[in-house]
């Protein structure tokens, strides 16, 4: 985010105080502000927070000011930092995880997010539209674009509202979302910043720690006895079988694996498909590594068989594939379906989270009609777990020695292949 951010951002001189010395907290005075702010955030009433770019430092994202952020680089004449990942595969940090927990449990009320994006450019996405196909744009602001006024409203408003507004990885430079944490103060709010550089509103915080964002929030979760909720990654794809009768003896036939959102969009998590036909020696397998994946072939029309699609995922998941079991018979009518999408993606999260490993799919809507058939899958591609605070100090350990990626294969054997085979079924 931040590196497409810089590139294509149209460019000022004016980002703010980069480059600054991060600051760490001794051990023993870190833990005691973290239980002090543990107890505030028990005690309080109305909890915003305030995020910066600082909270996916964790991710592999590079941050704008920190030593060796965006800016700070730029401004030295040197090259952008590398991800240690594409962005398109980047996981929530612990932090972003804890604040999906403390929303549930209904202490944290509002976030307000500074990660900023690209203003109105162009996306590698495009419309599903089959009339359009138009290459869709962000919304969100440039430099020169005035901030929203609904959002603007809604932010301040929380803020007036707060008895307690904590300030994660934002060095609060840049006006006027800088001023936002402020307002609770006017009403007898506190401010609490966390973050690795000094910040201009310091001298007005409560509580100013100086420690690595996910330690500090991992401390106060398990100083509040909550646990951090994995994250499960869903990815969709589109399945689409078209056929049409030769001389009523065989059938020509042709699979289409696509994006949700066009047959043009790319499936970002998919590597590359493997097509087996585990009854039917006679039939050859097909291995397709370039999009858009798709397959022809001409067979019996009265001879059904299963086919076998191994989807092998990119190196961004947590697990190297899965396979989906597919019947065919061109001679069975079949019903279309439309599933309730949050109902079923609550059960395959559950499922994953539950089996320890990914892969996971299901059927979220097919549409059948006499000479094609079209079917929407979802997929569990991703879990990354935060179990305990020794598993989160590890983890940050790895981070402060640029160890990557954080993201572990889950039940991996010791030849690094874990596939999981189910049965794709349909009604």
């Amino acid at each position: 985010m931040s590196l497409g951010y810089a590139q294509k951002l149209s460019y000022r001189e004016d980002v703010g105080t980069v480059g600054m010395s991060e600051i760490f907290d001794p051990p023993d005075l870190l833990q005691q502000k973290i239980e002090e702010l543990g107890l505030m955030i028990k005690k309080s009433k109305h909890l915003v927070a305030f995020t910066g770019a600082g909270i996916s430092t964790s991710s592999g994202i590079p941050d704008f000011r920190g030593p060796k952020g965006v800016w700070t680089l730029q401004r030295a004449g040197k090259g952008l930092p590398e991800a240690s990942l594409p962005f398109h595969r980047a996981m929530p940090s612990l932090t972003h995880m804890a604040l999906v927990e403390l929303e549930r449990a209904g202490i944290l009320k509002f976030v307000i997010s500074q990660v900023e994006t690209i203003g109105m450019k162009e996306t590698s996405r495009r419309c599903s539209d089959t009339k359009c196909g138009a290459k869709l744009k962000d919304s969100v602001l440039d430099w020169e674009d005035a901030l929203p006024p609904k959002e603007m409203n809604s932010a301040e408003k929380q803020c007036r509202t707060a008895d307690l507004v904590l300030c994660l990885g934002t060095s609060l430079q840049i006006t006027p979302a800088c001023n936002l944490p402020l307002k609770s103060i006017r009403n007898g709010g506190k401010i609490v910043i966390v973050n690795l550089q000094p910040t201009p509103k310091d001298k007005r915080a409560s509580l100013v720690i100086h420690g690595l964002v996910d330690k500090v929030i991992a401390g106060v979760m398990n100083f509040l006895s909550l646990r951090i909720p994995p994250y499960i990654r869903i990815d969709f794809a589109q399945l689409s079988l078209s056929h049409s009768p030769k001389k009523n003896t065989y059938v020509k036939w042709t699979l289409r694996i696509t994006s949700i959102h066009g047959p043009r969009a790319p499936l970002a998590f998919l590597k590359s498909v493997e097509i087996s036909f585990p009854e039917r020696p006679d039939l050859k397998a097909a291995f397709l590594d370039k999009q858009p994946f798709h397959l022809k072939r001409e067979t019996a029309r009265k001879r059904p068989f299963k086919m076998l699609l191994t989807f092998h995922f990119c190196d961004g998941c947590s697990f190297p594939s899965t396979s989906i079991e597919w019947p065919i018979d061109f001679q069975v009518t079949k019903g279309s379906f439309v599933q309730d999408k949050d109902e079923v993606l609550r059960s395959l999260k559950n499922a994953a989270g539950e089996e320890s490993h990914g892969g996971q799919y299901a059927a979220l809507e097919a549409k059948f009609l006499p000479r094609s058939e079209v079917t929407t899958i979802a997929i569990a591609t991703s879990i990354c777990r935060f179990d305990g605070l020794a598993d989160v100090n590890r983890r940050l350990d790895m981070i402060s020695n640029n160890c990557f990626p954080l993201i572990k294969r889950c039940n991996e054997g010791t030849n690094g292949n874990t596939t999981s085979e189910k049965r794709f079924k349909r009604t």
